[in-house]
């Protein structure tokens, strides 16, 4: 799995920071004095895929480095109801001041890690991998791509410039003469450095499959909101008119859920990928405990 750079990460602490904690805390600078140094633990009260503990270390750190943070987990790894999974000490007033950031960064993530793992969990089984999409919180897009990693799905492209995906409203601007524009965006699109594949997205499978998949170059075929029997159909499509040879993957794509996941996955489609993994994880229940 492809480690966190946490470097990337800072800004979004330093404006949560900031956010929260202002010029400073009032509450806590009037009930402790600065001398006074304490122990808190970290726990999980739910079944969780822990994610974020890097995190931690970096908000920590920017509120007062004398804070130390011992993990008992790694990212990745699952946790049970009661299960500690960090301890923190050192200056009392920097430790309260941090805990509403440091658990809503822990708790965002571990949701994402959590929920992308129930996925991957109901395909299994299946040749099919989990990825994400681009629907994620502004700002927040490197760090919810990290988490869905640590819950064994994989990244889709991180954005504009590291992917070509050439989608329906591509296509409609095209207009006639679609395979031929569209293989030459291709032949273009294969000559440019730093991208991680080609894709084009496709909506039906008798009127536009069969002229996409003539196309060479092409990495990924989306299929957009189609249904089991449509996915089918169009796995036996692309088998048939490209072989064994180099063929494009599949991937399905739109009114995905938990309980559809394993049979559209069993369709025989290479990649699932799913927003709500991000846009719509539920931040999981976690704890600092003194």
């Amino acid at each position: 799995m492809k480690k966190l750079n946490i470097a990337q990460a800072q800004p979004l602490i330093r404006m949560a920071i900031e956010e929260d904690l202002g010029p400073g805390d009032v509450t806590t600078e009037l009930l402790f004095p600065d001398s006074s140094t304490a122990q808190a633990t970290i726990v999980s009260r739910e079944e969780i895929v822990v994610c974020g503990i890097p995190v931690l270390k970096e908000i920590l750190r920017q509120y007062d480095p004398r804070l130390t943070l011992t993990p008992h987990v790694r990212d990745g790894q699952s946790a049970h109801v009661g299960s500690k999974l960090a301890t923190i000490e050192g200056p009392l007033r920097a430790l309260l001041s941090a805990e509403r950031v440091l658990l809503n960064f822990l708790q965002r993530l571990s949701g994402i890690a959590t929920t992308t793992n129930k996925y991957v969990r109901a395909i299994r089984g299946t040749k099919a991998k989990i990825y994400d999409t681009r629907k994620t919180l502004p700002g927040w897009r490197l760090l919810e791509k990290y988490a869905v990693r640590c819950g064994g799905g994989y990244n889709h492209r991180l954005g504009l410039y590291d992917g070509i995906l050439i989608k329906d409203n591509h296509l409609a601007e095209l207009g006639k003469n679609l395979s031929t524009r569209l293989r030459r965006v291709v032949e273009d699109a294969k000559n440019r450095k730093g991208l991680s594949f080609v894709a084009v997205e496709v909506d039906h499978v008798d009127h536009q499959l069969n002229h996409v998949l003539k196309i060479p170059g092409i990495d990924i075929v989306l299929l957009d909101n189609m249904g089991q029997w449509q996915l089918k159909h169009a796995v036996r499509m692309r088998d048939e008119m490209c072989g064994k040879g180099n063929k494009p993957l599949l991937e399905a794509s739109g009114n995905i859920t938990l309980d559809n996941v394993s049979a559209i996955a069993q369709c025989g489609v290479d990649r699932i990928a799913i927003g709500a993994i991000t846009h719509s994880a539920t931040a999981v229940d976690i704890g600092l405990d003194r």
